[in-house]
């Protein structure tokens, strides 16, 4: 059995990526906080402009194995990894702005508290070297209540 993923982030990437996901044979719940690009999924319809991807996401849709949701709660629970793509636009003195990483690391997080089974998280945003330590374990850990695992060896 596939792995369910679920994609935070319905522009460029995380269109491109929920589609090819999903024609690899994984079942893929989109999230994104616009409406509008959820319905454009659940309707069979890219998010953007890119040759082939209509036609994928059109597929992808008709096969039952891409969906999408403004749920966070839900995609988390229905899937075993959760790949974050979601803007990380620049500050006017050149930093990245990291509200919606850590947003998002927050709502996966509460998600999280209800879920028993394992669950990977994947940053597919433009970040800097230390963003996992100073912002996505902390935020999931905020969201949860719970502590990462660490990996021994």
């Amino acid at each position: 059995m596939k792995l369910g993923i679920s994609v935070f982030g319905l522009g460029y990437v995380g269109c491109v990526s929920s589609a090819c996901f999903a024609r690899e044979g994984f079942h893929v719940t989109g999230v994104d906080v616009s409406t509008a690009k959820v319905d454009l999924i659940n309707a069979g319809q890219s998010t953007i402009v890119e040759e082939g991807i209509a036609e994928l996401v059109r597929e992808m849709r008709d096969s039952g194995r891409l969906n999408a949701t403004t749920s966070a709660a839900e995609a988390v629970l229905a899937s075993d990894v959760s790949l974050i793509c979601v803007g990380t636009p620049s500050r006017p003195n050149g930093s990245i702005d990291l509200q919606y990483i850590d947003r998002v690391c927050e709502q996966i997080g509460m998600a999280l508290r209800d879920k028993t089974t394992h669950h990977t998280v994947v940053i597919r945003s433009t970040v800097m070297p230390g963003t996992i330590d100073d912002v996505v374990i902390p935020a999931l850990e905020r969201g949860s209540g719970k502590a990462r695992r660490r990996r021994s060896g």
